[in-house]
């Protein structure tokens, strides 16, 4: 089994005026699904409210992120999953759900984690 990250950005996702309401039911039935399969992981929204951060080790904190990236945003799910196959399945799901496509990849294996 492999834990994958579906992901979306925020402006991927244009939703028609009146239909937010359904892409949020929508969104939470296929996250119902994954957990009653037991596959699910973890999932939400980055709170782009709050800015990010950069922390280093001694504990100093600078606004913002690495040179030269961008800060995350959108929403994020992760589920564990047999095979690369089944997580193209959930992530077509998440995709229908959310009105937008969906960003596959795969954490690579780490048994201490």
């Amino acid at each position: 089994m492999s834990k994958y990250l579906i992901s979306f950005p925020s402006e991927a996702m244009v939703i028609p005026e009146g239909d937010f309401q359904a892409v949020v039911d929508d969104s939470h039935a296929v996250i119902e699904e994954a957990k009653a399969a037991g596959v699910y992981v973890f999932g939400g929204g980055i709170d782009e409210g709050i800015p990010p951060v950069l922390v280093a080790g001694d504990g100093s904190v600078t606004e913002g992120t690495y040179p030269g990236h961008t800060a995350p945003n959108g929403g994020y799910t992760v589920l564990e999953l047999p095979s690369r196959e089944a997580a193209l399945e959930w992530a077509a799901k998440l995709a229908v759900a959310c009105r937008c496509p969906q960003v596959l990849r795969q954490f690579g294996d780490d048994p201490a984690s």
